[in-house]
């Protein structure tokens, strides 16, 4: 697959129907950790930072850096940083997003499925108990990096990246 493909462009966003359903807006697009919509301006779509990415989830969308988490997880080494000439991540190597789990999930259709809490590196997602079913998933995003461990592995593709919520004083 080549990794500079370029589908079409989508308005940025997360609907409410995204939300509800983990599935983001067309245009969402989950960074890199330390880049975000304003530093993404300042990339020129060379792909050093793709050349560089250890487990190869980079990719070029859109003549800017992106993410592909069904191609693996970012392990938050820092090579994507260290290859860019240019001031695309910033010094807080953080993700601008979290995980949600939708109701696609295997569990929450009454099979019992923890394939994204063991992959989570975190422990973000736990399981809680209930009666008569498969344990539920809870995600805890306040653990959760945002590395994209959970999306690929998950068997009913119900786990997806969206906009980290930022706390206003």
């Amino acid at each position: 697959m080549d990794r500079t493909s370029t589908p079409a462009a989508a308005p940025e966003g997360f609907s409410r129907r995204g939300f509800l359903t983990a599935r983001p807006a067309p245009g969402f697009r989950p960074l890199p950790p330390g880049a975000s919509m304003a530093t993404l301006a300042a990339c020129t779509g060379c792909g050093d930072c793709v050349s560089a990415c250890p487990t190869q989830i980079l990719l070029v969308r859109e003549g800017r850096v992106a993410i592909d988490f069904d191609a693996g997880e970012c392990t938050f080494c820092n090579a994507c940083a260290d290859a860019c000439a240019q001031p695309v991540f910033a010094e807080t190597r953080l993700m601008q997003h979290v995980v949600a789990i939708s109701d696609a999930c295997l569990a929450r259709r009454g099979v019992t499925c923890m394939t994204c809490r063991d992959a989570c590196p975190e422990s973000a997602i736990r399981f809680q108990p209930r009666a008569g079913g498969p344990f539920l998933p809870v995600l805890d995003a306040g653990l959760c990096t945002g590395c994209g461990a959970c999306i690929g592995p998950c068997p009913s593709s119900a786990i997806a990246a969206r906009p980290r919520e930022v706390a206003h004083a």
